[in-house]
């Protein structure tokens, strides 16, 4: 994976059902190339998902930058996603994708969202603004107020 020419997936996207740790994966297979470009391996959103799951980060890194394919990959962040019930995941994935900045992050996603499409007043996530900024389409949301 070149993430100096093309994007991690979505926060959306789901890997054994939950999302996030797929954009991690993405990630961390292109620090391993040495071709990340502007992304972080770990950033707190990657951190929040590795938490949640109870992975270690620099093991997984491992993991990825000794796998031969990307089941392997898949195979082990699935020992940890197999711990957790699917309501657990349920609930991780609607916070997850539903969750909005404060405070100092709410700064800097304003300015960011006033980059990349300050028409879209509507967006309110990460994981929103996000697909935005990556070209990906996002339906607009009800309210647009902020």
């Amino acid at each position: 994976m070149d993430l100096t020419k093309e994007f991690p997936r979505s926060v959306h996207a789901k890997v054994h059902g939950l999302v996030q740790i797929g954009r991690a994966i993405d990630k961390g297979k292109a620090l391993a190339h040495g071709n990340i470009g502007e992304y972080n391996f770990n950033c707190p959103m990657d951190v929040a998902v590795f938490t949640f799951l109870g992975i270690d980060r620099d093991a997984l890194f491992e993991v990825i930058k000794n796998a031969k394919n990307d089941d392997e990959i898949y195979a082990y962040v699935n020992t940890f996603i197999e711990k957790k019930t699917p309501e657990e995941i349920e609930r991780w994935n609607a916070e997850w994708v539903s969750h909005q900045p404060q405070g100092e992050s709410l700064e800097y996603f304003l300015n960011l969202r006033n980059q990349v499409a300050p028409e879209r007043t509507d967006v309110k996530t990460w994981a929103d603004l996000l697909d935005l900024d990556e070209k990906r389409i996002v339906p607009m949301r009800a309210t647009a107020n902020a």
